[in-house]
């Protein structure tokens, strides 16, 4: 069986929606706030992180958001991204054409259930904050990774849902990256 791995970029308050700038919501790139060595540090990290996935998990959105992106790019981290077998929940998109997607439909809960039991090692989600509302409330997230950016946001769409359940998390690992960014490892506890 399969873990499942939330990855979010985040801001200090919270804030997980387009840290990239390019939905329009954040005027920049969150990466702009950080040093070129923080950047780096910050590139070496993701890679890291990529290299440990065995599955890479999405919603549409955020499938849509790296397969405009990721097809055309060359690197390490690129190269990995696009050779892991991608899974996307839509109810829309019908012919996903970044090499090796499939589209999970129907419930949402027991599709990506049934993908942990298929799945040896980590299942990734990267992004795809409204997905992870759903998994984490029907308890299918072993791990929630995030990279705090330091950048306030005051607003926008959070991992945690403020209206949502309380949920226990157990924190398994603190790392500094580079001088600017924290990545934070927490666990959900173990199930009885």
């Amino acid at each position: 069986m399969g873990n499942l791995v939330v990855f979010e970029n985040i801001s200090l308050d919270g804030v997980t929606q387009d840290p990239t700038g390019d939905e329009g919501f954040s005027r920049a790139d969150w990466r702009a706030v950080l040093s070129s060595a923080d950047q780096a540090a910050w590139g070496k990290m993701i890679l890291d992180d990529a290299l440990g996935a065995e599955a890479l998990l999405f919603g549409r959105r955020s499938y849509e958001f790296f397969a405009g992106r990721y097809p055309s790019r060359t690197g390490a981290l690129a190269d990995r991204i696009n050779g892991l077998p991608k899974y996307v929940v839509s109810s829309t998109l019908t012919n996903p054409d970044w090499h090796d997607s499939t589209v999970l439909r129907g419930d949402v809960v027991a599709s990506v259930a049934a993908l942990k039991q298929e799945i040896a090692g980590e299942l990734r989600l990267y992004g795809s904050t409204r997905l992870a509302h759903t998994l984490l409330a029907h308890d299918l997230v072993d791990e929630v990774r995030l990279a705090i950016f330091p950048i306030v946001m005051g607003a926008g769409a959070r991992l945690f849902d403020p209206a949502g359940d309380q949920r226990k998390l157990e924190l398994a690992d603190t790392q500094r990256v580079g001088d600017g960014l924290m990545h934070l490892t927490y666990r959900t506890p173990a199930r009885s």
